[in-house]
């Protein structure tokens, strides 16, 4: 098979294209899946920077999620045949032309959804389905702000709430004028350009002084203080990213004063039978309103999977809308 591989940590010129090995496989409980399509995730930069090594045992390649073609099927493989359509989650091994993945870590194609773009939901599907509505528990009719809401998890996460929660108020961030039109045709309510308004005292102004039930977080340490700040009473903050550095002061008594939580939650290094579960979930609560029309895929531009470093730079550069793909 061909691969993206990286020798040593750098840039995105450290990507290059070659040919590898075939993964072993199937064992038992897992498929072979024919790539189509993968997508590039901030975990992908930060792997390929040396910052963020894959679980024991998962494969080095980088790619979090793909969409393909089941190849082969393994013992005690239930619902799944040779040359079914899918999308799995991954804990590695997307940038390549075949990989083998636990079946319970695979979903079905979304109805309206094409094979390529199916590539670049099961990520940020999880992510969102596990932190703001298995664990932050969002109720319809409550407060939610997502940051970076012009990127693929926060493009999600908007149209998420708005299907499954529609009478929450949404509020987000983003770094253009552009970036938050298409925040408010997804569903947003408040849109705040992060570089020039101060997205606290927004929220506040918006919810009477109140502030945001739950808010997912990408940025980790230059955001916390601020976000406990705009935190409502019984708040819940999920930090599922690092983008602003990693440590901060945290204020006690602030949290202690509003009964507030703080979660981090990584999705890569759960156990296997967490994921299959938050993948039957996803196919249950969230498939649906794909194939309603609810939610609709976000996708800024595709590229040959050869060109990862392009793709690279693309979502360095922030200037993107949604998910970038990586067709085969």
């Amino acid at each position: 098979m061909y691969a993206v591989t990286v020798d040593e940590p750098g840039g995105p010129e450290v990507l290059e294209w070659r040919e590898v090995d075939d993964p072993p496989g199937p064992g038992p409980d897992e498929v072979v899946i024919d790539v189509v399509a993968t997508a590039v995730n901030r975990a992908d930069l930060l792997q390929r920077q040396g910052l963020y090594a894959p679980p024991p045992g998962a494969s080095d390649i980088i790619g979090l999620e793909c969409s393909g073609r089941i190849a082969a099927v393994g013992p005690g493989v239930d619902g799944w045949r040779v040359g079914d359509e899918v999308c799995a989650l991954l804990s590695g091994g997307g940038y390549a032309t075949k990989v083998v993945v636990p079946a319970g870590q695979v979903l079905p194609v979304p109805p309206g959804v094409d094979l390529v773009t199916a590539g670049g939901l099961p990520e940020v599907t999880s992510t969102v389905y596990s932190t703001v509505f298995q664990r932050a528990q969002l109720l319809d009719g409550e407060t939610f702000l997502v940051h970076g809401g012009a990127s693929g998890i926060g493009t999600f996460a908007i149209q998420a709430v708005r299907a499954l929660r529609p009478k929450a108020l949404i509020a987000t961030t983003a770094g253009s004028p552009e970036k938050l039109e298409r925040c408010r045709e997804l569903g947003a309510d408040v849109t705040i350009c992060y570089r020039d308004e101060d997205f606290v005292a927004r929220v506040k102004e918006a919810t009477g002084g109140r502030g945001a039930d739950v808010i997912l977080d990408n940025m980790g340490a230059k955001y916390l203080a601020r976000n406990v700040d705009v935190l409502a009473p019984d708040g819940r903050l999920v930090v599922i990213g690092m983008q602003g550095g990693i440590k901060a002061e945290l204020n006690l008594a602030t949290l202690l004063t509003k009964r507030g939580a703080v979660h981090a939650m990584s999705l890569r290094h759960r156990p296997g039978e967490q994921k299959a579960a938050i993948v039957a979930g996803v196919r249950a609560e969230v498939w649906p309103a794909f194939a309603s029309g609810a939610i609709r895929p976000v996708i800024d531009r595709v590229l040959p999977l050869r060109e990862a470093a392009e793709a690279h730079r693309v979502v360095e550069s922030l200037g993107h809308v949604g998910k970038v793909l990586l067709a085969v």
